[in-house]
């Protein structure tokens, strides 16, 4: 079976973003990168459904040139193709979701035009920075594919040419079990699987891949950004409740305050 996976290059979850002063874009001065937390599902996802079911994975990603450290990591992992879709030079490094969606939609259709087509396509529910849940109920759209997201399960029921899939997402009530057939677009969810970290071996074999650039298609959506603010930063303040022996009556006094002594 052939299996595609989008990830983007997103800021390391955890680091603390900064503005620059016109508003516009992050400030990437001191930050590291990776892929989003689902999206490291989703690649460990089309490795494993590989490793089960014979066949090939790709990799591909819409970003600027530095996206290719993604690209490679997710070779490192075991996905065998890579391509890029390169942001030109000069333009914001976060399109909008309808012009990212529509140019990996293009890509897609080029690719599966000379290779044959995905029989599932994976994404991360949503990306680690903008969070839109968008681009892959798109995509799917514009390839005319069913989507379903919020996946914490694929089973695959057949891997032949009227394959379907069996797809498991978590609500509050339960779970609910999609049964779909393929070629599918799949919202890959944190939690899904475990993702294994990297080897030597597939380290160095990452550097030789190939990887392909292909010139994204997509014009600007009707979606347009205004400016950029901070995240309002929560900050805990520490009371000291006093030294030695002498704190020990304030201790007390807390620990009945919280209900944990009478």
């Amino acid at each position: 079976m052939r299996v595609l996976v989008c990830v983007k290059r997103v800021p390391a979850p955890g680091a603390r973003i900064n503005i620059t002063s016109d508003g516009q874009a992050i400030d990437t001065a001191f930050l590291g990168f990776t892929m989003s937390p689902h999206e490291e599902c989703a690649v460990e996802e089309a490795v494993q459904l590989i490793e089960r079911h014979g066949g090939e994975s790709t990799v591909l990603t819409l970003g600027p040139g530095e996206a290719d450290e993604q690209l490679r990591y997710a070779a490192s992992l075991g996905v065998t193709k890579a391509v890029l879709l390169p942001i030109p030079a000069g333009e914001p490094s976060d399109w909008d979701p309808q012009r990212t969606a529509a140019s990996i939609a293009a890509a897609i259709a080029d690719i599966e035009a000379s290779d044959g087509v995905f029989d599932i396509i994976l994404f991360g529910n949503e990306s680690a920075d903008s969070g839109g849940f968008q681009v892959a109920i798109r995509v799917a759209h514009a390839l005319s594919r069913p989507v379903v997201n919020g996946i914490k399960g694929i089973e695959v029921v057949d891997a032949g040419s009227a394959g379907s899939v069996r797809a498991r997402r978590e609500t509050d009530a339960g779970v609910e079990v999609y049964s779909v057939t393929m070629p599918v677009v799949l919202g890959v969810k944190e939690g899904i699987n475990l993702p294994r970290y990297p080897t030597l071996k597939g380290r160095l074999a990452s550097k030789k891949v190939d990887v392909a650039h292909v010139v994204p298609q997509g014009q600007p959506g009707g979606q347009r950004m205004l400016t950029l603010l901070p995240a309002v930063e929560q900050l805990t303040a520490t009371t000291i409740l006093g030294h030695r022996p002498e704190a020990a009556p304030a201790v007390v006094d807390l620990l009945e305050e919280l209900g944990l002594i009478r």
